[in-house]
């Protein structure tokens, strides 16, 4: 089983790579974040047959999209939306009694109290469903290095929004509702694992980077992870595609 989150930064100037990436990978589960258009802005080539898709997008901005190959599961997505879902930032898809989710959480530079807001919702609602005996799988654009490991020694700044300690703290308490960080606990020593950089200086090409973008897992999906990689040769957004694998 495939499972892909990426963060496009704009799906119509990503159109060719996001249909070259599935065809070559064909991830079971894709997350795909900042579509940056509305419905009847999405390319005719991303309209898939052989997946479940559901595009939740609003025009020039933010946005997030699902894709569930057809036969991947026994059951067929049923997709919806949490409560709190603001500015088209969440998308879920329940699959028996497995919860998938794609998600952009606020970046905070223009309302910071709005992304702490946000994540306390994201924390009330993976709370509930492992309390509810669900499993989940949370992927997506958190727009928080976890820890100073997480960013790069050029990048790091105290005070700047996605390394602040409120922010890790919320990460921390989201962890501690039974997710699992897979790409970490799969490669704890690697000091480079990033998965944004900023688009100057040839930074990516450095790999002087973040990683914000994650795969967060109920313990039991996680324990059969075989792989969680950053595929930072893939595309030309400021993000690259993460991939788990599990056996």
């Amino acid at each position: 089983m495939k499972i892909a989150t990426w963060n496009v930064n704009g799906i119509r100037a990503r159109e060719a790579q996001l249909c070259e990436w599935m065809e070559r990978d064909r991830p079971d589960v894709i997350c795909l974040q900042e579509l940056k258009a509305e419905m009847a802005q999405i390319p005719l080539s991303c309209h898939r047959d052989d997946y479940h898709t559901y595009w939740h997008g609003l025009r020039g901005y933010s946005g997030v999209s699902l894709h569930v190959r057809k036969g991947a599961f026994d059951a067929e997505p049923v997709f919806s939306h949490p409560e709190f879902d603001m500015e088209s930032r969440i998308v879920q898809a329940a699959i028996g009694n497995l919860v998938v989710a794609s998600v952009y959480v606020p970046n905070g530079g223009k309302d910071y109290d709005a992304k702490i807001g946000f994540l306390k919702r994201l924390i009330d609602w993976s709370k509930a469903h492992h309390d509810a005996g669900r499993e989940v799988i949370l992927c997506g654009d958190i727009n928080i290095a976890r820890e100073e490991v997480d960013v790069h020694p050029t990048q790091r700044k105290e005070g700047v929004i996605g390394q602040r300690p409120e922010e890790r703290d919320l990460f921390r308490d989201l962890l501690e509702t039974s997710v699992v960080d897979v790409g970490r606990t799969l490669q704890p020593d690697n000091e480079r694992l990033y998965s944004w950089w900023p688009p100057w200086r040839n930074l990516r090409q450095r790999n002087m980077g973040w990683r914000i973008d994650y795969i967060l897992a109920s313990p039991p999906i996680a324990s059969r992870a075989t792989s969680c990689v950053v595929q930072a040769e893939v595309g030309t957004s400021d993000h690259a595609p993460v991939m788990m694998t599990t056996g």
